[in-house]
């Protein structure tokens, strides 16, 4: 079953980086670029406060103004590239992830199931936090990193259980259990950015935002999608190579 499911895994994460990595480069690549263009001309006065650039999406940390700048891969194809690897590389990962919990819950992998457990793990892992703490472009002003990834991950792992508990389960109690824990994280609070606005327009950073949660569920839909078509084709194989053994 672990071969089964790595193979799986790898299937989809192919099939899923394949596609959105084209996505990335058409409609969130161009905003980083305009964006870091935008740093570079700002006026010298506004230079001191600038924020280093840095090629992710969200979850960037904010050094001191003479911090060396960090390593980045160059414009054109390295910048690509290195764009198309961490799309594979994630696409795997919650490919594996996605497969595990399906099977966890006693749930086979297929088409259906996948894309049912897609939706709740794009609500999990991009929706709900991106609702406090939304994809970020170079430059934007955010509160400090480790508070981010701490709200990041508590409102990734309360979701996730809360939607368990609501759709699994299925009992009053841990219905109403579920819904605690999904409101809980947002009733907290994410990491507020400081008071200083950020130089970049604000309708910039809104595209930005609402591009890269709808190249996200896109992506999730076909890990799940592909996941559960690569489960049921491998198993098929293997009951044919076992026929004529």
């Amino acid at each position: 079953m672990i071969i089964r499911l790595l193979s799986a895994a790898l299937a989809a994460g192919f099939f899923a980086a394949a596609v959105v990595t084209g996505l990335e480069l058409t409609l969130t690549s161009p905003l980083i670029v305009a964006a870091e263009r935008y740093e570079q001309q700002e006026p010298s006065h506004q230079a001191a406060k600038a924020l280093p650039i840095v090629l992710a999406h969200a979850g960037h940390d904010h050094a001191a103004p003479d911090a060396a700048p960090e390593w980045q891969p160059g414009p054109g194809l390295p910048r690509m590239a290195f764009t198309g690897l961490a799309t594979l590389v994630g696409g795997v990962g919650y490919a594996l992830l996605l497969g595990a919990v399906m099977i966890a819950c006693g749930r086979e992998p297929t088409p259906q199931v996948g894309l049912a457990f897609a939706v709740a793990g794009f609500a999990s892992v991009a929706l709900a936090p991106g609702l406090g703490l939304p994809p970020e472009l170079p430059g934007s002003a955010a509160a400090p990193l480790a508070a981010r990834q701490a709200w990041w991950v508590m409102t990734a792992a309360a979701t996730g259980m809360g939607l368990y508990l609501i759709t699994i389960r299925r009992a009053l109690i841990t219905i109403l259990g579920g819904l605690v824990l999904i409101i809980t994280p947002h009733v907290v609070g994410a990491p507020q950015a400081p008071e200083a606005a950020s130089e970049l327009p604000a309708a910039l950073a809104a595209q930005f935002a609402a591009r890269s949660l709808a190249i996200s569920f896109v992506f999730w839909i076909l890990i799940g999608l592909g996941l559960g078509w690569a489960w049921q084709a491998f198993s098929r194989d293997t009951q044919r190579g076992t026929a004529r053994a």
